[in-house]
């Protein structure tokens, strides 16, 4: 680091690079906040985090009693200890709140002033944030088990709607209309996720053990179906233009959209190249998927390589993106972990899980550097001397 700051001080070195050094740093070395805590709002499990994307400030979950509740995460006190307090929250005795476990809580993409929230109770809710009442109310057929917003989008304003049915419903939220629907799936919907990079692009997993993508311009038919062995079975075999052997149940697009991390109750995660639709076959290993709702996970933003944290069983699971290597894992919740998101302007990450608990996890420079050094003892001669130029100090000594 010593000679990042030297470079940098004598102009030899691009300003990016010391950032994505620091980032890298900051990221790897993540471990349970001893200092910072979220105070206990749910009676029971947190089923979605969503941070906003305006000021990465304010965090907004909701759980399986129904309750929402929006947490101011700065550390206001001037102390290292603090404790994030609800801003605010719609709580069981108020008389616009969901009936059953809310699935999933989503920022308005482009400002605070609006969030969704969609739930068992077969509604999909907008949220004015200011007089926390609904300005708008979708009800569905089904169970709705996920929705999404695109976080690029200037020409529409679509919500993609998950339901127990095989239909993926489009909510405009301009005309208060959702008659626009996705026909597909065989089997219910469970995850929807929009491309950080298309703001057309569309991928939604189900039950059929399908991903499919989809451009929301055009409502005939889907662009492809994900394949996870590649065109190699024969078009009888029944696996033939299956992501999984299980439900599909999590999707998360990498930070520049070009590709598509798939979660399965098959135990597996799997990236997928956006433009050709192929499976990379990246090796992750066994992850531990047992869930029967939509799984959240997250990918950070900035470091190298780019990390992907994923619940497994009561911990998060943390692997190298492109690479598949296993980084850490993240170990302090009593029960299964159920979503996470990750703060990248300060390289933090919240979780959810059915202990009722939302942690918070942070960078612990002490550990680091040594961290890192174990990682490259680890790593092939040809990849170390790939990571010396990202992590490692190369100054040279006074007896040299």
């Amino acid at each position: 680091m010593l000679n990042f700051l030297s470079c940098r001080e004598n102009g030899t070195l691009d300003p990016v690079a010391l950032v994505r050094a620091e980032t890298t740093r900051r990221t790897f070395s993540l471990e349970l906040s001893k200092e910072q805590d979220v105070k206990r709002i749910h009676a029971s499990g947190v089923n979605s985090l969503d941070l906003d994307p305006v000021e990465a400030r304010y965090l907004l979950s909701g759980g399986a009693d129904g309750v929402i509740a929006i947490y101011d995460t700065h550390n206001l006190s001037g102390t290292p200890s603090s404790t994030a307090e609800a801003v605010c929250t719609v709580g069981r005795s108020h008389r616009h709140v969901h009936k059953y476990s809310v699935e999933t809580v989503r920022w308005y993409p482009h400002d605070t002033g609006l969030f969704t929230s969609s739930s068992m109770d077969k509604t999909l809710k907008v949220w004015d944030t200011n007089v926390l009442l609904p300005a708008e109310v979708f009800q569905f057929e089904g169970t709705v088990y996920s929705h999404a917003m695109s976080p690029v989008a200037k020409k529409h304003c679509l919500i993609a709607v998950a339901t127990m049915t095989s239909i993926v419903t489009l909510c405009d939220l301009k005309s208060g209309s959702s008659t626009h629907i996705l026909k597909g799936h065989r089997a219910a919907v469970k995850c929807a996720r929009w491309s950080p990079r298309n703001p057309y692009l569309l991928a939604t997993g189900s039950q059929d053990n399908k991903v499919l993508l989809w451009d929301v311009r055009s409502a005939k038919s889907s662009l492809m179906s994900l394949d996870q062995h590649n065109g190699e079975l024969a078009t009888s075999t029944a696996a033939v233009n299956t992501a999984h052997n299980g439900h599909v149940n999590g999707l998360c697009f990498t930070p520049e959209g070009l590709h598509l991390l798939s979660f399965g109750t098959d135990h597996r995660l799997r990236l997928w190249d956006t433009a050709t639709g192929r499976n990379t076959l990246v090796n992750y290993g066994k992850i531990s998927n047992e869930s029967k709702k939509s799984v959240q996970f997250t990918v950070s933003r900035g470091s190298s390589p780019d990390v992907v944290f994923v619940p497994d069983d009561s911990s998060i699971a943390m692997f190298d993106v492109f690479g598949g290597t296993s980084l850490h894992r993240l170990v302090g919740h009593y029960n299964y972990v159920q979503c996470c998101v990750f703060n990248p302007n300060t390289q933090e990450l919240y979780s959810g899980g059915s202990d009722s608990n939302i942690l918070v996890w942070v960078p612990d420079l002490g550990r680091g550097e040594d961290y890192e050094e174990a990682k490259k003892q680890k790593a092939e001669p040809s990849q170390r001397t790939q990571n010396v130029q990202a992590y490692q100090d190369t100054w040279s000594s006074d007896e040299d």
